[in-house]
């Protein structure tokens, strides 16, 4: 955080811009969605919860993912590889299909 009352701090830089792009992110999303699909039924999404809700099914898989982590400050820019395990949660929608819904990253 900056503290504008103290420039000679650390943290007390020029601003920094940072970006991150996935290696084939249209083909890693369907895979994904293909391998979190379980051929049985758990009945999740079939229990009775209190109005305004909805239960849903969920399936997970850890995947590792690749890409490149971009670093920008004034002047400079720097490209760095990553590949790095991430858990990926996916709900499926009324027709059966698995949906992607969120990542964390497990590193």
């Amino acid at each position: 955080m900056k503290n504008n009352d103290r420039p000679d701090l650390p943290g007390n830089c020029a601003s920094l811009a940072v970006s991150v792009t996935v290696d084939e992110p249209v083909m890693l999303q369907a895979l994904v969605e293909k391998l979190a699909h379980r051929r049985y039924h758990i009945g999740y999404s079939r229990q009775a919860v209190p109005p305004g809700l909805l239960a849903i099914d969920t399936s997970s898989i850890e995947a590792y993912v690749s890409g490149d982590l971009g670093l920008t400050v004034p002047f400079e820019e720097f490209s760095i590889p990553y590949c790095t395990c991430f858990h990926f949660t996916c709900v499926k929608n009324r027709a059966g299909k698995n949906m992607l819904s969120w990542v964390n990253s497990l590193s």
